[in-house]
C-alpha cells in the first residue's frame, strides 16, 4: 500500500481566550458573535467556536485574501508547531 506524507505548511493562528481581543480582529471580521462565537468557513458553512479554540486562516487563492476555520485545542496541538522564521 502507497504511503504519503503531507507537505509542511505554515499557518497563521490565533487561540480564542477570555480577556483577549478576538482572533485576526485587526484583520477582518473571522470570529463574529450571534447567540454564539462562529466563523464562517471557506464551504459557508457557520462552525461555533468555544474558547480555547484555535482559529487558523490560510490564504484563499487571491492576494490577501484568507479563509477561516477553527481547530480543538488538543488538535492544533498534535498538528502543529511553531514555525521557524528567518
Amino acid at each position: 500500500m502507497p504511503l504519503f506524507q503531507k507537505r509542511p505548511v505554515i499557518v497563521e493562528a490565533e487561540q480564542f481566550l477570555v480577556g483577549k481581543p478576538l482572533p485576526f480582529s485587526d484583520r477582518g471580521p473571522y470570529v463574529c458573535f450571534d447567540e454564539g462565537f462562529y466563523v464562517i468557513t471557506a464551504h459557508g458553512q457557520r462552525t461555533t467556536i468555544a474558547l480555547g479554540d484555535w482559529i487558523i486562516l490560510e490564504p484563499n487563492g487571491k492576494p490577501g485574501e484568507f479563509q477561516s476555520y477553527p481547530c480543538k485545542p488538543d488538535i492544533f496541538e498534535a498538528s502543529y508547531q511553531p514555525a521557524q522564521t528567518e
